[in-house]
């Protein structure tokens, strides 16, 4: 079966059997964020962005994202040059063992394209479906709103203040 995808932005073309996996296809192409976890959906470390939402790539058919644009972790920033979520994760010690650290920045990218200043509840919502056993998602929460104020020009140290609290508090 001839299977055509759009991978960070690059038009490509497969051929493979009907039942491969997006996980399959995208691992065997050497796209190596995508990680292997559980087979079933419930991890989510094979999660990438499909139409700029999280999708597990262990049960979906490589067929079933033809004609949407798929974004893997490669694509976000480079070594020398981070995303700023990829640079709030380094910084707030977010990373620990990091084999469910790019389905999380890529579930945090999707929430922070949707919302700009989301709460910490809504973030916990949009990690929810990444199993990480190492951060107790307490750094990994602290990451994603720090990199939502460093993307809304807040400097990347201080905390937006909410509405309605008053300036000093803390």
């Amino acid at each position: 079966m001839k299977i055509r995808l759009n991978i960070n932005g690059e038009k490509k073309a497969f051929e493979g059997p009907a039942h491969t996996t997006l996980l399959d296809l995208l691992r065997r192409t050497e796209y190596y964020s995508v990680k292997h976890g559980c087979e079933t959906g419930d991890c989510g470390s094979c999660a990438v962005l499909v139409d700029g939402r999280a999708a597990n790539t262990c049960v979906m058919l490589a067929a079933q994202a033809q004609g949407k644009k798929i974004v893997t972790l490669e694509s976000l920033g480079t070594p020398d040059r981070l995303h700023p979520l990829q640079a709030a994760f380094v910084d707030r010690g977010a990373i620990q063992c990091g084999y469910c650290t790019p389905a999380m920045i890529l579930a945090a990218k999707a929430l922070l394209d949707r919302v700009s200043d989301p709460t910490p509840d809504m973030v916990r919502d949009a990690l929810a479906g990444c199993l990480c056993r190492c951060t107790g998602y307490v750094k990994p929460v602290e990451a994603v709103l720090a990199a939502a104020a460093l993307t809304r020009g807040h400097a990347a140290g201080r905390r937006p203040r909410p509405a309605g609290e008053a300036p000093g508090h803390a």
